[in-house]
């Protein structure tokens, strides 16, 4: 799969993205946009790091677990702020501690399953991404699915999109499994 329409200015973040940001599951080493990838993050190949990796732009990185390995190449990489979906019972280390001691902003948004994607639930999402607008962000859940449905909820819900493009949005981000809920959601008005 090759990069597609991953304007440098452009983030997941930004109320204004445009429809056309594409998600890059795996990118081919010599591809011209896993090169601009590799050197904007430091010459870190996170593609060759992290399994599964989305990367709907130049400064949002969607993956899975993370472990020390994983944060200190984020790092290096030069992501600010981590924000993680897993529960407590899901981490398999202290991420707070590993994140903030290699120089990261940490947040922690718990979301178990389809059963906590809630209204409430997105708007403390959306909070933290403005908060951290223009920032270089990696977010991770345990497959990046949990991800993908928050993004597409967000679009949806809180920023008016049609269900295409929230759909689309959510797929960049790494939704699969969530799909049908995430669809039924959107189907409700908010």
């Amino acid at each position: 799969m090759t990069s597609q329409n991953m304007p440098s200015e452009e983030n997941a973040i930004d109320v204004d993205q445009t429809d056309s940001s594409i998600a890059t599951n795996t990118v081919a080493a010599n591809d011209s946009g896993a090169n601009i990838h590799i050197s904007a993050d430091n010459g870190v190949d996170l593609a060759d790091i992290f399994k599964p990796y989305f990367r709907p732009d130049a400064n949002t990185i969607v993956c899975g677990a993370l472990d020390d390995e994983k944060v200190a190449a984020l790092a290096k990489a030069g992501v600010e702020l981590v924000i993680n979906l897993q529960p407590d019972d899901e981490l398999s280390f202290d991420e707070a501690s590993a994140v903030e001691q290699a120089g990261m902003h940490y947040e922690q948004l718990p979301i178990s399953g389809a059963k906590e994607l809630k209204q409430l639930k997105i708007l403390a999402f959306d909070n933290v991404l403005r908060q951290h607008h223009g920032k270089k962000v990696a977010m991770h859940c345990g497959s990046g699915n949990r991800v993908g449905a928050a993004i597409a909820l967000r679009a949806g819900w809180l920023r008016g999109r049609k269900m295409d493009t929230a759909m689309e949005r959510g797929r960049s981000h790494g939704l699969t499994k969530l799909e049908q809920e995430v669809h039924n959601r959107l189907l409700v008005p908010r």
